[in-house]
């Protein structure tokens, strides 16, 4: 009998960094919405930051750490909260961020640290009717992004004219908690408050695939494509114990794997690193 447990991800763990290493001295929006609030890439880091009259992101570049200066220039283009922001996988200079004033914008970001605020936005998306909460780029096709809004719809765009693709309007009964492309961008994944979890292809417009209560909490459910299209999501037991559950898309109705973690409260955002198949979660 092996006492040790088998496991690739045994020696998988993460060390704090130095604090020269750190970025401080950020005031980190305190608008309550399950978001990460930041998002990075091979150049940058931006994060959402609090700003009166309006909302506001700050781009840094990764080389740039320590403490950070309070008139470093921000991203203020929104009349409202930031909400969410997700940088271009084609180019990393390009970055969109969506708020509660209703709108998407996608800004292009200086190699060179701007003198001043950024106020003009590339392109303005506008076609939701509320708050928009979530926005997500296409994995494979160029100025492809996806927006969804507390108005329960499911937009995509075409960035570079500016238009609307298409619009997936009647497939949610209520608030999106969030949405995932899969790895080459040919489906997606949704939950809802109606406690649903849905896989949509957008180019036939339909549900391919709906799981009713994959987690029995009252809390928000998030999901994700993984590793050969199966899905993983997170969410609360019965007894409001945060739960893992790991899906196959051919029979939605039994998990591969249910798996209680801890209790608490807040919410598990789950990250995954398609390079080695590993997922992270985070919680605040």
């Amino acid at each position: 009998r092996r006492v040790v447990r088998q496991s690739k991800f045994r020696h998988v763990f993460g060390q704090p960094v130095k604090a020269d290493q750190m970025y401080e001295d950020i005031r980190v929006s305190k608008v309550t919405w399950d978001s990460s609030f930041c998002a990075v890439n091979p150049k940058f880091v931006a994060i959402i930051v609090e700003a009166g009259g309006g909302g506001a992101f700050i781009v840094l570049p990764l080389a740039k750490t320590g403490r950070v200066d309070k008139n470093h220039p921000l991203v203020t283009g929104h009349t409202a909260p930031v909400l969410d922001i997700d940088w271009c996988p084609h180019n990393d200079n390009v970055i969109a961020s969506a708020s509660e004033d209703t709108t998407v914008m996608v800004w292009q970001i200086p190699d060179y640290v701007p003198v001043r605020n950024l106020t003009e936005p590339v392109v303005t998306l506008e076609g939701h009717s509320k708050r928009v909460g979530i926005i997500a780029w296409h994995p494979t096709a160029r100025n492809v992004l996806l927006s969804a809004g507390s108005d329960n719809l499911v937009i995509l765009w075409n960035v570079g004219t500016g238009e609307m693709l298409l619009a997936l309007a009647d497939m949610h009964a209520d608030l999106i908690y969030n949405v995932g492309w899969n790895r080459n961008g040919s489906l997606l994944v949704t939950t809802c408050k109606d406690k649903r979890v849905r896989v949509i292809d957008p180019r036939k417009r339909q549900v391919v695939a709906e799981k009713a209560r994959p987690h029995d909490g009252a809390r928000p459910i998030r999901a994700i494509f993984v590793a050969e299209g199966k899905i993983f999501t997170t969410g609360f037991s019965r007894m409001s114990e945060r739960q893992l559950g790991l899906w196959d898309l051919n029979n939605f109705e039994e998990p591969i794997a249910l798996q209680e973690m801890d209790t608490s409260n807040g919410v598990l955002l789950p990250f995954y690193d398609a390079d080695s198949s590993i997922v992270y979660l985070c919680g605040k």
